[in-house]
């Protein structure tokens, strides 16, 4: 398939439909924008509650005590994806969807009234370890539902466009949590932060996600879904969302994780462990080191749907070479510059040039994964071998980081983050665009003149099912 070839607009969809797809993108990234929000919120308030729970001299040492939690509930993200990726793809996305953000609110509830050493020595961190391996498996979960909720239920020439409200929604997470700790840092001392105060937004976020559960409970299952399950393709009902089916696309499965493998340590690199590294390694107040973060996170978020809109256009690929080459041979001047910056503007400058470029993979990664699958394996064929790779490179990207900071060969990580980029590199350069695929039957027929909508697209044909999407076939 060719990047080049453009996919014509389909007709002007009906104002029931724009309606139902505006409540899909909206449900789909709140619900979103709250997992993430209680999932980052952990890593923006360790530096106050390090402490509480990790009792010590040495600060970098309570951080990495910290970060081992955080990377530990990366490891559940594969179970997650395993599991309720196998529920969205048996039993629809709206159910998945609401699924997993009621285990992370009953994750936020535990963290917000996990003792402390104090009260009841390792005791707390044992609470808050099992919290975080909650909150891993319904992360774990929540990417596989909701990347594929958002793609299907876009329209055809706009899933670069939808699937970009992922990070959107994402970003929109952390800056809630940013937010809220920059308020609290103006508004209570750093004492009654340490104390008590860090609790405050684990609270916040369980009654989030009470709402968003209320909301994802209207939503309507996509329509790709729907026919998948109306009974046409009963024979292959029992294969729906198992490792058996998905062993028929293994290859595409090899493709998510070596396309994600860069992408997820540089996004983490230039978030998560962001504050972190100006505050111990530029010397920045933690106060100046949040607004930074904050901002140019503010920033980044707003970029994200222009590059989803421009992938509709130009194709994926572009884009995530751009993101490769970019993160390959600026990560270490950009890192070694961040390292010694003296002001908020310098730091900020490059903290966005960093996100900026990070921004190729973030905005489109949903949709090209969700674009590799047919609907019977799409969810678990993005989450499983996603949440993998972020178990091992991602959630491990910040312990890494202040290892080399700890043994004082800290440009080591400035490195290992380059040579990720370079792997997914060569990945984007050998594997085809997925833009123009085919995500249901309805979608092949339009293609093949042979639907009510022939000649609304351009795809590549089927699998072997007559199911979509085609890009599966294409990719082999």
């Amino acid at each position: 398939m060719s990047s080049s070839t453009v996919t014509p607009a389909p007709p002007p969809p009906s104002p029931e439909e724009r309606k139902r797809r505006r409540l899909a993108l909206i449900g789909g990234s709140l619900g979103n924008l709250v997992e993430w929000y209680d999932w980052f919120v952990y890593a923006s308030f360790a530096i106050y509650f390090a402490d509480s729970f990790f009792p010590g001299d040495n600060p970098t040492t309570q951080l990495m005590n910290t970060a081992g939690i955080f990377a530990v509930g990366f490891l559940m993200r594969p179970v997650g994806g395993w599991i309720l990726g196998r529920a969205a793809d048996r039993h629809g996305r709206k159910s998945a969807l609401t699924l997993t953000v009621s285990m992370m609110s009953v994750a936020a509830l535990l963290i917000a009234v996990a003792p402390t050493y104090g009260q009841a020595g390792y005791f707390g961190a044992l609470v808050l370890l099992l919290a975080r391996l909650l909150q891993g498996m319904s992360i774990g979960g929540e990417y596989a539902a909701s990347a594929t909720y958002l793609t299907e239920a876009s329209a055809r020439n706009r899933r670069g466009l939808g699937s970009s409200f992922q990070y959107v929604s994402m970003t929109c997470g952390q800056l809630l949590g940013l937010g809220i700790l920059i308020t609290m840092q103006h508004t209570l001392s750093t004492a009654q932060l340490e104390s008590w105060g860090w609790r405050i937004p684990f609270v916040l976020g369980a009654l989030f996600a009470v709402v968003v559960f209320w909301l994802r409970r209207r939503l309507q299952e996509t329509d790709a879904f729907k026919e998948q399950a109306s009974g046409a393709d009963s024979r292959d009902d029992s294969a729906r969302g198992t490792l058996k089916a998905l062993w028929l696309y293994r290859r595409q499965a090899g493709l998510v994780m070596a396309l994600t493998l860069g992408g997820t340590v540089a996004y983490y690199t230039y978030t998560t462990y962001l504050t972190k590294y100006l505050v111990g390694s530029a010397g920045m107040e933690k106060t100046t080191a949040t607004l930074v973060s904050f901002t140019a996170l503010a920033l980044f978020a707003v970029l994200q749907p222009f590059a989803g809109m421009l992938s509709d256009r130009v194709g994926r690929r572009p884009l995530l070479i751009t993101f490769a080459v970019g993160c390959t041979v600026g990560t270490y001047p950009i890192m070694t510059a961040l390292g010694s910056v003296s002001s908020y503007w310098s730091a900020l400058g490059l903290s966005l040039l960093a996100l900026v470029i990070v921004t190729g993979y973030t905005s489109i990664n949903a949709a090209v994964k969700a674009e590799l699958f047919p609907t019977r394996v799409r969810a678990l064929g993005v989450a499983l071998p996603y949440a993998v790779a972020n178990a091992l490179f991602g959630g491990t990207a910040e312990y890494v980081a202040l290892w080399f900071k700890s043994s004082g060969r800290e440009s080591m990580f400035f490195w290992y983050v380059s040579g990720c980029a370079l792997v997914s590199l060569v990945t984007y350069v050998l594997m085809p665009d997925t833009r123009n695929v085919a995500l249901s039957r309805a979608e092949a027929e339009a293609d093949n003149g042979t639907g009510p909508g022939a000649g609304a697209g351009r795809g590549d044909g089927t699998d072997r099912d007559r199911e979509a999407p085609a890009g599966a076939e294409a990719a082999r």
